[in-house]
């Protein structure tokens, strides 16, 4: 390095310390660069040091965790309990602005497995009838040219398997112990022992992660995605009560107000929320044997759910906040400081980038979502990444038969800390499908048992349950018209709701003069995310309107 106190003439002295200094403060960039490119080379190449990736992802699991009741306080949050979950975010990232591509299990985690908007996936934008794209990169597979072993127990969909493969067709599952666990309440409901039956399920969770884990290459690192079902329908009723616990009373006065606050259903979601606790505690089974083998700390662990609660209005297959925000919290051993709240806006299309770069795998350049490793790697809590302010969401179709000819009902959304609006492409069609009265000019209205028991009998995109039956059976009812609109009347092609005032998004303010601002200028940076990544519905309309993605299943 330069001796900056070398004689020089008196006249140069001044202009030639300066040149010397701006040479040191080179160097030292240069020096700062090399080390930061040697630290990233050596963590994205050697093997030993990549990070273990493990998601717990919860089929219709919506927000709702024993760790947002401090957020959240009188929801139902208060009711359930979630310890697995908290220990996760308290060791971690607790992330409250995380919401899904799509409110429908197929698009949503087509999205994921490929880090893109689920309209940008072929057939894997709608539910009924969707075929995966093999000449879309997904990260389970990049993991596995990357040297992983990767593999999955319960639901997952794709890629590298047909979606309704037989056992034993799928390569990477491994369900060998058995998937009752996806009947949860079901199974510990019929037994004489409840709580050994209890024990055996999350046993059967254990082992099948220990086959997973028995298969793996000696020092390789490992991808495996635990999907059960059990928070999809159908649970037996009254099973939140006899299994958790969750007494339906404890749930009064905390509903969202676009449900009716009576017994049948509170018990209804005190059942789900029980459902919630047994997907819970089987996390606590996959932290325990990640301790058990002493990789814990060398594990990126995600836990999180597909969209909201299946069965009740506004929910699964609707872009309010009750269909598409999701719990979210991420623990990275040291990698990540614990005990963090982070507000940034998070897509799920982000999770396949983020394992990507977590794993030092390079990021298809098709990827529309944006990894998350700068927010986990980041300190302090609050707002991290400025430009993380809001998301996009959509829906096309999700059960095949909801309207006539087989039509989606499309709709795109741009959520931010203040406002939620909604353009519904189609408002001529019925949201949540047909009925007796409502679409249909004619016939018998079905049953109470009809509406529990049978989802494709009215309102197909709401899956049956004595929520719905209460809220057929009370559509005549003056008092409850408020309540049964909600649930399944049509709605404006415009959609706009003030979250400051209305966060339960009850309030319309598309037409008022005062908001038309706000509309204007989220209707056009809607418009801009769709154009930029090539949105079928903005670019090519019909796509979404002829078969295979509408007309009955072949």
């Amino acid at each position: 390095m330069s001796n900056c106190t070398s004689p020089h003439r008196q006249q140069s002295r001044t202009l030639s310390s300066n040149r010397c200094h701006l040479r040191q403060d080179r160097l030292r960039l240069l020096l700062a660069l090399v080390i930061l490119l040697a630290s990233a080379v050596l963590f994205a190449h050697a093997d030993n040091k990549r990070p273990h990736i493990l998601i717990a992802f919860a089929d219709d699991w919506g927000k709702y965790a024993s760790a947002y009741a401090a957020r959240t306080p009188g929801t139902p949050n208060d009711v359930l309990q979630t310890p697995h979950f908290d220990r996760i975010a308290r060791e971690g990232v607790l992330f409250h602005n995380a919401f899904v591509t799509s409110p429908s299990c197929t698009p949503c985690r087509s999205s994921l497995l490929s880090g893109q908007y689920f309209w940008r996936t072929g057939r894997g934008a709608i539910l009924q009838g969707a075929v995966w794209d093999n000449t879309i990169p997904t990260y389970p597979l990049l993991l596995k040219d990357a040297g992983y072993h990767i593999g999955h127990s319960y639901k997952v969909w794709a890629p590298g398997t047909p979606r309704n493969a037989p056992y034993g067709a799928d390569t990477y599952a491994y369900n060998r112990f058995g998937n009752r666990f996806n009947r949860f309440s079901q199974t510990v409901s019929a037994a004489k022992n409840p709580d050994r039956a209890q024990k055996d399920l999350l046993n059967e969770v254990r082992r099948n992660f220990q086959d997973f884990l028995s298969k793996r290459p000696a020092d390789s690192p490992f991808s495996y995605w635990f999907g059960p079902t059990n928070c999809h329908r159908k649970w037996i009723q009254g099973s939140g009560a006899a299994l958790w616990g969750l007494q339906p009373e404890s749930l009064k006065g905390k509903l969202p107000p676009f449900l009716p606050d009576v017994p049948t259903i509170r018990e209804d979601f005190a059942d789900y929320l029980g459902e919630v606790q047994a997907f819970d505690a089987a996390v606590g089974v996959l932290i325990e044997e990640l301790e058990r083998i002493g990789e814990l700390e060398n594990t990126l662990i995600l836990v999180s759910g597909d969209h909201g609660i299946p069965g009740f209005p506004r929910a699964k297959c609707n872009l309010y906040d009750f269909g598409v925000a999701v719990p979210l919290a991420v623990r990275w051993g040291n990698t990540i400081a614990p005990n963090r709240q982070v507000d940034d806006f998070v897509n799920l299309m982000d999770l396949a980038p983020t394992f990507l770069e977590a794993a030092g795998v390079e990021i298809p350049f098709v990827m529309t979502g944006k990894s998350l490793v700068p927010v986990l790697q980041a300190v302090g809590s609050g707002q991290i990444d400025l430009s993380r302010d809001f998301v996009v969401t959509g829906r096309e179709r999700h059960v095949a038969a909801a309207r006539p000819g087989f039509l989606p009902y499309p709709q795109r959304a741009i959520r931010t800390a203040d406002f939620l609006y909604i353009r519904n492409f189609k408002p001529d069609r019925w949201p949540m499908g047909i009925a007796p009265g409502f679409g249909l000019p004619s016939g018998s209205f079905p049953s109470q048992k009809q509406l529990e028991k049978d989802t494709f009998v009215a309102f197909a995109d709401l899956d049956a349950s004595p929520t719905k039956a209460y809220l057929g059976s009370v559509r005549n009812d003056n008092t409850m018209k408020s309540y049964v609109a909600y649930a399944f009347g049509r709605r404006s092609e415009e959609e706009l709701y003030d979250l400051t005032k209305d966060p339960h998004q009850l309030h319309n303010v598309a037409s008022q003069a005062f908001y038309q601002a706000v509309k204007t200028k989220l209707a056009a940076r809607l418009n801009q995310v769709l154009e930029e990544t090539k949105d079928p519905r903005i670019h090519d309309e019909p796509i979404f309107e002829r078969p295979p993605y509408a007309g009955p299943l072949k």
